[in-house]
Parts: structure tokens; sequence; C-alpha cells
């Protein structure tokens, strides 16, 4: 008997390193063309439904928001058969009326790393261009935001969320600059994984939770890591109930993204290197047959 399809993936940011609640767990220890993942992903039930989780930074907080094994993470997920993937992770608020232990499920992005990150599956033998005007889906996102107010917590659909390269914090300068360009929030892992997430055909929302008023803000303290962690502790029950009320309506969303990047490639097929091919076979094959 085939095995129920796993109806949502989790990758947990700082502090959600392990999801109580699921049962039957099985851990996959998942080898990629990019490398291994963060650790083993999780694949357990949770409302009777199964699910697969993921510790963004490894078991103990190993890897720097630099270091993060982004392409080697989608990848796995990809692997897995998700569709539908839930990106966990801290933020600072830029905004006033965004206030600490408030939820964002952003709809725009920001990348403002420095060039440190492999951003994308392509290159080396194979160039395509994923479009990637609106990162984040729509219907997933309008879902994590209900489930998370379901959950009883504060969360505001929409924004724009600036990924700086960390890991270092921002400076004050840095902090009014990114107020000045109209970002809402800020963090130090949303990319890569929205434009991997695109183009692996991965359906991606992120459930940001507010830590901070990072560094601009006059009357509160600068954002420090023992903030960062108390906050997000607090948090933690409130963002396991909504991911476990997501999960109960994961499976009835569209899949936004299937199909997306049947046209972005521009190499002539006949020019796709072997080893580009077998590394982009999982999903991009079936666009060669």
């Amino acid at each position: 008997m085939n095995e129920a399809p796993i109806v949502l993936g989790i990758i947990g940011g700082s502090g959600l390193y392990a999801m109580p609640g699921l049962t039957d767990t099985v851990e996959h220890r998942i080898q990629t063309p990019f490398g291994e993942p963060s650790g083993a992903v999780v694949v357990g039930t949770l409302r009777g439904k199964r699910v697969a989780f993921l510790p963004r930074h490894g078991r103990g907080h190993v890897f720097s928001p630099s270091e993060v094994p982004y392409r080697a993470n989608i990848y796995a997920m990809k692997a897995l058969g998700i569709n539908h993937l839930v990106s966990v992770s801290a933020c600072g608020s830029l905004r006033e009326q965004i206030r600490p232990r408030d939820v964002v499920v952003p709809d725009q992005l920001i990348d403002f790393t420095r060039g440190k990150r492999a951003l994308s599956f392509f290159g080396e033998g194979w160039v395509a261009h994923a479009s990637i005007a609106e990162p984040y889906s729509k219907s997933l996102s309008a879902a994590l935001a209900q489930a998370m107010r379901d959950a009883g917590g504060v969360a505001h659909l929409g924004g724009t969320f600036v990924t700086i390269e960390g890991p270092r914090f921002s400076t004050k300068a840095e902090s009014n600059m990114f107020r000045a360009w109209g970002c809402d929030i800020i963090g130090m892992t949303a990319s890569p994984e929205a434009a991997l997430a695109r183009e692996a055909e991965i359906d991606l929302a992120v459930m940001a939770h507010v830590t901070d008023y990072d560094v601009w803000h006059e009357s509160e303290e600068p954002v420090t890591t023992e903030m960062v962690i108390e906050r997000l502790n607090a948090n933690l029950a409130l963002a396991q109930q909504a991911i476990a009320n997501l999960v109960e309506v994961a499976e009835t969303l569209p899949h936004e993204t299937e199909g997306c990047m049947r046209s972005a490639t521009i190499t002539a097929a006949e020019r796709i290197s072997p080893a580009a091919r077998e590394r982009l076979a999982l999903w991009m094959g079936k666009y060669l047959a």
C-alpha cells in the first residue's frame, strides 16, 4: 500500500528545532546533489495527516544564516513530494504597529544578502530564470494567517520582508534605511528559501515571529540574542497550534506553483549538460522529455 502524501512541510527556524505532537515518526536522511540538508527530515502524523519537519539551523543550532544548506533543504522537501511548505523564522519589526510576539505572514521580499549563499539550483550547464514577482503563495499564506488567528495569535497578512546577511544585527542607519525602503520586517533566512522553493515548484508561506523592534526604535532596547530566544520560546506553543490548524486544511489548497518552471529554461535542450540534467531530473526532467 502506498503511503499517504505529505500534506505540509515545515522548516523550523531559531527556537523551533522539533515538532512536538508528531506521532509515528520516521527520520529520513536524504542525500541530495547539493550536499546534505541541515539534518534528518522527520516525517510523522499530526491531526491524522502526514507532515515533514526540518530544523533549518540543525539540531543544536549549528548553522549560521550564511551557512544553512538552503538548496539541500529545499531539494529534500521536493524529494519527499511536498507541494506546500511553511518556513518559520524570527524577525525584527520595522513598524510601530507590528509588535513583539505578533506574527507576520509576508507577501513580498527584498534580498539584501551579500553573495555568500547559493541562490539558485541552476547554473553550471543549465540556465533558467524563475518568475518571482509574487514570492509567496497567496492561498497558503492566507490559510496560515487564519490558522495563527484561530490559535489565538495576532497575525499580519502581508508585508515586505528584507533579508540581511548576518550573523550580526543591523546598525541604526541600516535599520532606518530599510524603513525608508518600505520594509516591514527584517530577518536573516528568508532568502534564498523563497527563490529556491519557486524553482522547485513548491508553494511557500512564511510564519515570521516578531521578537523585537530591530534597533531603530528609540524607546525600545536594541535587539539581542537573549531577547530573540526569550520571545520565540514564549510563542512556541502558538506556532505549534497554528501549524496543527493549518495541517487540517493544507490538502485542500491549490498547488499554485505547479508547472511554473515549464518555460523558464533558456538553454537549448541539446546544450544542457548531462550533469545538470541529472542534478535537476527530480522535477525538471519532465520538461525535457
